[in-house]
């Protein structure tokens, strides 16, 4: 991943044409995730919280005094075999930009998931038709 994260327009743009490219190939995986982004938040992960700490105090992210920004990713999938196909996006939206970015992020998502083939669940029905007409043919003899 590069060391700073796209912009919002660059990572709609590449998160654009990685779907394109998944709908080219015959299979494959995308991933998208998001995250709370806080960092500095003033307590120090390694270190043993006091004996009378109570919950507020070992969660201060919990209630945090502004809202956090959010960090979304995207990624092909690709295992570390193939690690130099691997395409890793990334971009950290203000709270106040979440909406507008939400609406332009579900159009894309939509796009890009159009194309996708519905999963071949013929042998399942089969099997099932199959279990379920020997089960009334025993029933009838």
């Amino acid at each position: 991943m590069a060391a700073s994260h796209l912009n919002i327009d660059d990572f709609f743009t590449r998160l654009s044409s990685l779907f394109d490219s998944r709908r080219k190939a015959d299979h494959g995986s995308i991933f998208l995730t998001q995250k709370r982004l806080s960092h500095g938040s003033g307590l120090d992960s390694s270190s043993p919280a006091p004996p009378s700490a109570d919950a507020d105090t070992l969660f201060v992210d919990l209630h945090p005094a502004s809202p956090l920004p959010i960090l979304i990713r995207a990624t092909n999938g690709k295992s570390k075999e193939h690690r130099k196909e691997k395409i890793k996006l990334s971009t950290v939206v203000k709270p106040e930009a979440l909406e507008g970015f939400y609406t332009r992020y579900a159009e894309v998502c939509k796009s890009g998931m159009q194309a996708l083939k519905k999963r071949d669940r013929s042998g399942r029905k089969a099997k099932a038709r199959k279990r379920k007409g020997g089960r009334e043919g025993e029933k009838k003899a």
